[in-house]
């Protein structure tokens, strides 16, 4: 049986491609950690507050891309994000030492 070009091969979580989209732009906005793991640590914190949205084939994907449009949908995404951080923020897990050294690294480039 031959595969119908509008399939996904797997499903997809959808609201993951939603956080992606506005966490750089709210972590560049708000005083915290812009290092990989804490950015990761972030997106996976709101996307454990967020509905699931699971997609199947390109139709669906429309679909949850209508959704996103939805002021409240889009509210949702951006206030799970902001609590995601204010917990990563005051739970970090990377050393203390390696940022230092990151934050050094980045003063000493500016001059």
């Amino acid at each position: 049986m031959a595969e119908n070009s509008n399939e996904l091969t797997r499903p997809k979580n959808y609201m993951e491609d939603v956080v992606f989209k506005h966490l750089d732009s709210i972590i560049a906005s708000m005083d915290c950690c812009r290092c990989q793991r804490c950015r990761m640590d972030i997106a996976a914190y709101a996307l454990n507050q967020l509905p699931s949205k699971y997609v199947v084939t390109r139709k669906g994907e429309v679909y949850s891309k209508l959704l996103e449009l939805q002021q409240q949908f889009e509210t949702d995404v951006i206030i799970a994000i902001v609590k995601a951080i204010e917990v990563v923020k005051k739970n970090p897990r990377h050393d203390d030492e390696v940022l230092v050294e990151k934050n050094e690294s980045k003063s000493e480039q500016v001059q």
